[in-house]
């Protein structure tokens, strides 16, 4: 194997892995979530009211 075809190959399999990185990131970005959260309802909020600023 030449020192030309060695770089090519390298230089392809660069661009392979390139490629499979983006495409990686797209494919989770546009696929539906897998959350599984449970079904809680609507939670009361028990905080501290505001203060009046005036």
């Amino acid at each position: 194997m030449s020192a030309f075809s060695k770089i090519a190959q390298s230089i392809e399999n660069i661009f392979q892995k390139t490629i499979e990185f983006i495409s990686g990131g797209a494919k989770r970005i546009f696929t539906p979530t897998d959350d599984d959260y449970p079904k809680t309802g609507v939670q009361p909020y028990e905080g501290d009211p505001a203060t009046n600023k005036d």
